[in-house]
């Protein structure tokens, strides 16, 4: 067992801050002082699954895990208004409601897109930036299971036991166990059952493309992004994943020559397959590349 996982689950604040039609939840470490740091989760990920990753790297600052809208603790958009501008609105209105100036952005998967483009269009914001096992580019295996495992997500599940099933857990796994506390956070009782704590938006979005074949075109440019930025920039891939393809790492430090471009073991679940690897490498980034 890690270090970081031998934690007992870290007592932490929580909040909400309104942005638009929303309210953004957020869990907060650490007390003021070296420049904070926002987390951002990817797409089957909440806030939740960085709290101990969150509470290691607050030792010396202030962190924040939010759950992105449609996420967790967060609201669902009646109009479902998930576009990458008004999700980076979102991060932009979490600084504003800490009465934050900059902080340094940490995404992964999904956020770690978000966290990039955030820090594209709102630079004087953004004090640097790490992106956790996201790339421009998704390896097309990786994709294809995603596009599966979320476009086929029923829109219930009748029990705690089957949504662990369904995402390749052990449904016997006892009472207590870090996966079946961590879908017990991610669900909802409803009528019929348990749902994610996910807008069925997305779902839909990825049910649409395994009936059409079809992908929604990018309405933004993640590589056209990464080689304007002009700040700290660390990129970690998961040596097992099969979301970020290794040969795509050549591809970034060509984008952008500064950017820190480096490897730790793990999959894509970095903050459960390698949490104490993130907090090294996240941590001595931010001691090394970000003043103050």
């Amino acid at each position: 067992m890690s270090a970081v996982e031998a934690m007992s689950l870290p007592s932490h604040q929580t909040g909400r801050v309104r942005s638009a039609d929303v309210e953004i939840f957020y869990r907060r470490f650490g007390r003021p002082g070296a420049t904070p740091v926002v987390i951002v989760h990817g797409l089957s990920y909440f806030s939740y699954d960085w709290i101990r990753v969150a509470a290691a790297l607050a030792h010396d600052r202030e962190v924040v895990a939010i759950d992105m809208r449609g996420f967790g603790q967060s609201d669902w958009s009646a109009a479902h208004d998930y576009g990458l501008r008004t999700l980076a609105a979102d991060v932009i209105a979490v600084l504003d409601g800490l009465g934050w100036e900059r902080a340094v952005l940490v995404g992964h998967s999904m956020g770690g897109r978000v966290c990039l483009l955030t820090a594209d269009w709102y630079p004087d914001r953004v004090e640097a930036l790490v992106c956790l096992d996201f790339a421009p580019d998704l390896a097309p295996e990786g994709r294809k299971h995603v596009a599966n495992s979320i476009g086929r997500q029923p829109d219930v599940f009748a029990t705690v036991d089957a949504a662990l099933a369904y995402h390749g857990y052990d449904p016997a796994l006892p009472a207590g166990a870090p996966n079946r506390l961590r879908f017990e956070a991610f669900l909802r009782p409803v009528e019929g059952g348990w749902q994610l704590r996910r807008d069925l938006h997305y779902r839909d979005k990825f049910r649409a493309v395994l009936e059409t074949g079809k992908r929604e075109p990018e309405k933004a440019d993640p590589w056209a992004a990464l080689k304007a930025l002009d700040l700290p920039v660390l990129v970690v891939r998961g040596a097992q994943s099969t979301l970020f393809a290794p040969e795509t790492m050549a591809k970034i430090r060509a984008a952008n020559p500064g950017a820190r471009v480096i490897e730790i073991q793990g999959g894509h679940n970095l903050a459960d397959d390698n949490p104490d690897g993130v907090v090294e490498a996240v941590g001595g980034f931010l001691r090394e590349a970000v003043a103050g």
